[in-house]
């Protein structure tokens, strides 16, 4: 097995299920690292990287990391808050992104300060009572485990606390969204607070070498050596673009990386300042 420097392998929860669970699968495999291939299977190790990966719940894994019973996870950062772990967020991850919003009945609320003195029904009590608390607004709040929409319908609460994504299933409930955000949420990495483990640095160099990846591509294109200005000014790349001179006198090849979103805009600006010959390739692994 190959350890880490100290001995020891690092131990990575992962969730066992869920909406995040896929993501964060596909995730690790994509960063080189051995995931199971069978549901059931609660642990993995993947010797030739030095870790142990331990499938738990999303909601408990900031609550192991932050005890030390197992050194990184990856959870939600609305899971990492509601907590109370001695765990804090070291990477956001890009995935699973979510709003925490609040909702009530059609026409009943409008302000928040309207909250004062009624129920809120949520998953996330810890994450609802700091909010209200840090505006100064005294109400109850209601722990109930799953889907919260029916609750005010059926007495147990005024109004609730919920993520939300497009709106349909509060508008079926016949509640709507009122007031601020609570909470911006999505995937994160986290780790103990105060606590660097060994081999957490690789480990974390190779998630954001796939965030990276997935964020930029490759582009190549040649183009005449008189327009390499103007062209350098479209695709900068990270730390310049290389350029090497081509069998045909006076034209470059040009190699930058660029981003994903907007990369079709951009072959057309090259294009129309005498770009050819313009390829996109897709990044499969990166370090910067």
């Amino acid at each position: 097995m190959s350890l880490q420097p100290n001995g020891q392998t690092l131990r990575i929860a992962v969730p066992n299920k869920g909406s995040l669970s896929q993501a964060a699968t596909e995730m690790l495999r994509e960063s080189g690292y051995r995931q199971r291939h069978d549901a059931r299977e609660l642990s993995v190790v993947d010797a030739d990287n030095g870790v142990e990966f331990y499938y738990l719940r999303p909601r408990d894994i900031a609550i192991y990391v932050g005890e030390g019973t197992l050194d990184v996870g990856i959870t939600g950062r609305d899971l990492l808050l509601d907590s109370g772990a001695k765990a804090e967020e070291v990477l956001s991850l890009g995935f699973g992104r979510s709003r925490f919003l609040f909702a009530g009945p059609i026409g009943e609320f409008s302000d928040l300060s309207q909250l004062a003195g009624h129920r809120i029904a949520t998953s996330y009590v810890g994450v609802v009572r700091t909010f209200l608390e840090d505006r100064g607004i005294d109400a109850t709040v209601v722990r109930l485990d799953g889907a919260v929409e029916t609750s005010v319908r059926l007495g147990v609460a005024d109004a609730i606390a919920d993520v939300v994504e497009t709106g349909s299933t509060l508008r079926q409930a016949g509640l709507e969204v009122f007031g601020e955000t609570i909470l911006e949420s999505e995937a994160v990495l986290v780790a103990r607070g105060g606590d660097v483990p060994s081999g957490l640095e690789v480990f974390k160099r190779r998630l954001e070498g796939v965030l990276v990846a997935r964020t930029y591509v490759m582009m190549d294109y040649d183009i005449e050596s008189a327009n390499v200005e103007a062209a350098v000014e479209l695709t900068p790349g990270i730390e310049g673009p290389t350029i090497s001179p081509l069998h045909r006198e006076g034209w470059v090849a040009v190699r930058a990386m660029v981003p994903r979103a907007g990369a079709q805009r951009l072959m057309d600006e090259l294009f129309d300042i005498g770009a050819r010959g313009i390829l996109l390739t897709d990044i499969h692994a990166c370090r910067l």
